[in-house]
Parts: C-alpha cells; sequence; structure tokens
C-alpha cells in the first residue's frame, strides 16, 4: 500500500489494544476487573483475554490497530507508522466526533427453544426451578441468532431496560445496545413487600447464591437478587430509590481486590446519595469465603463438587452461608 510497506503492516498488527495503551496511553487505561479494563473516554470499550468489544457501538478487534482505526478515526497509514513509532501517537486526546445519538433499546430476538442456555446454567450449577422462575418471569431466556444467555433488567414498572448476553461456549459477553445500566438484571423476591436485597457483580453469581441457599432449605425466594454488571453502583442506587422497602442490602462481590474496592466505593455511594439521606439502611458484606474461590458461582461449584446430592437438614433463619 502507498506510503506503508508490508512488514510495516505486519508489525503494526502485532500490537494488542492493552499493550499499546500500557505503553502510550497509560491514562487511558481503567481497570474494571481481574483481568478486564475500559478506556477513560468510553467505559463501555470492554479489552480483556486479548482483545476489546464496544458494546455501545456494537464492534471490537484484537488489535490495536483496528482500535485507532475504528475508535480513534485515524487513517490506515498513519495508525501504522504509529504502532511502527515513526510518528508520535496522540496521548490521550478526545476524539472529534460528534455526540453519539442515543440508540434504541431492542431485545435480542428469542430462540423458540432454550435449550443451550439452560443448559449452560445447569452446567454453572444453577438450579433448574430457579431457571424456571427467571423464564416465566421473562428475564432470562435464549437468543435466536447465537443462542446467548440473555439476562433482562426491568424497571420498577415491569418493562425490559436493559439485557446483557452471555456465550454458552467460549468467553462472549456484552450488553445489548441501548442498554440502561440502571436497570439492570433482578431476580425479584416471591414477596413485593421483602426488605432484603443481594447485590452481585453478575447475574450467574446472583443465581449461585440463590441456589446454595435453595439447598439449605432456607427462605432463599424472600430476598432480591440484583446484578451490578461489575462493580459500579448505579444499578443499586437506582433499585434502592425504586423500592423504599428494602431496609438491608448484602454486597455479595467477588472476594478478590476489585470487588473488594467495589464494596467500599458502594457503600460510600450510598452514604453520600442525597436521595438515600435519612433513610434507615443496614449494609453487609457478604463476599463469598475466599477458600473457594473469588465468586459465588465458583463457591456454588466447589459445593457441588464436594456433595453432590444436598443433604436434607434444618433451615437456616439467618442469611448466612
Amino acid at each position: 500500500m502507498p506510503g506503508v510497506t508490508r512488514e510495516q503492516i505486519d508489525r503494526a498488527k502485532q500490537w494488542d489494544l492493552l499493550s499499546y495503551l500500557q505503553t502510550y496511553e497509560p491514562g487511558e487505561l481503567k481497570k474494571t476487573g481481574p483481568r478486564e479494563f475500559c478506556t477513560v473516554t468510553h467505559d463501555s470499550l470492554k479489552i480483556s483475554n486479548g482483545k476489546w468489544h464496544w458494546t455501545t457501538r456494537g464492534f471490537g478487534g484484537r488489535t490495536a490497530l483496528d482500535y485507532l482505526i475504528k475508535v480513534r478515526d485515524m487513517p490506515f497509514v498513519e495508525a501504522v507508522r504509529t504502532l511502527c513509532g515513526e510518528s508520535a501517537p496522540v496521548l490521550s486526546q478526545p476524539v472529534t466526533r460528534p455526540p453519539e445519538p442515543p440508540r434504541a433499546f431492542v431485545l435480542p430476538e428469542t430462540a423458540r427453544c432454550a435449550t443451550a442456555a439452560v443448559s449452560y446454567l445447569q452446567y454453572r450449577g444453577i438450579d433448574s426451578e430457579i431457571i424456571s422462575r427467571c423464564m416465566k418471569a421473562g428475564i432470562f431466556y435464549e437468543s435466536k441468532k447465537y443462542h446467548n444467555c440473555v439476562f433482562v433488567g426491568k424497571d420498577k414498572e415491569g418493562k425490559a431496560r436493559f439485557a446483557c448476553m452471555r456465550g454458552t461456549m467460549g468467553d462472549y459477553k456484552a450488553d445489548a445496545p441501548g442498554s440502561d445500566k440502571r436497570f439492570n438484571f433482578c431476580l425479584p423476591s416471591s414477596d413485593p413487600s421483602s426488605g432484603l436485597l443481594a447485590v452481585f457483580e453478575s447475574p450467574i453469581d446472583a443465581l449461585s447464591l440463590a441456589t446454595l441457599r435453595k439447598a439449605k432449605h432456607t427462605a432463599w425466594d424472600k430476598c432480591n437478587y440484583l446484578s451490578l454488571g461489575g462493580t459500579a453502583p448505579l444499578a443499586l442506587l437506582q433499585f434502592l430509590k425504586d423500592h423504599p422497602e428494602i431496609k438491608r442490602v448484602y454486597l455479595c462481590l467477588d472476594n478478590d481486590k476489585a470487588g473488594l474496592d467495589g464494596m467500599a466505593r458502594i457503600e460510600a455511594s450510598i452514604q453520600g446519595d442525597p436521595e438515600l439521606k435519612g433513610r434507615a439502611l443496614t449494609v453487609e458484606r457478604k463476599p463469598p469465603p475466599a477458600t473457594h474461590g473469588k465468586d459465588y458461582n465458583e463457591l456454588l461449584r466447589a459445593k457441588l463438587d464436594e456433595q453432590p446430592a444436598p443433604a436434607r437438614g434444618t433451615k437456616e433463619r439467618s442469611f448466612e452461608r
């Protein structure tokens, strides 16, 4: 191609996005999980497992070259030369593009049968009755096109406002375009007046603790199970404002640095929110024990490996594991 050689192009393609940003734009990186990052400019642009995906725009790639061209609008030749060290990269300079118009939220089309999605949750140890409740509530189904698990979040009027997808094969994770993160996935209590709320980083962790509590014959369905889609407090703050009956919040985020730091930020966010001032709320940290992994699904699967057929026991009265 005029302006660059094939050798330069091949060399430029060797840069993955994480390595490029760590080298040239460390201030543009924000860690969101043990092995996941987003960019400061676009918090919906996720980087993990050697790949990146801009969830709100619906595209991604593997290389830094893809990123410079597709996200930063850099001409191909300039992007190649930048990655070959022949021109200085623009460090953390905002992209001059018009604001993105809000995208209409559309749920992925539903598959006629949810065989792959249900099998995946069962493989992860989730109880069949709990899966069935989610499907009947319209908050879990299988997508038609890619057969992903789809977890739906609804507002207080019951309108779908959010959806996240989890691949039944591989590590695919993404939010549906136009999703409003204030209304994340929640398995509601069977008692609408329940004052209990357990909070997690992902829908599967939420369903995992519900499964663990059901196996112990606790009143597992008298609690609301809310996913945050990470560690940000946005969905929790919205849920508390929409549900004044909540009196006790259990923070069940991962037992790792990101999760522990997230719980501290959530506590500070609740205390600092003017709409929640004076509200009688008890907030407790309930991460899973570090002896069985970092999250509640790892705990569930470890427990199932130890005791495949849960023993019948007396009901526990507390929320404790």
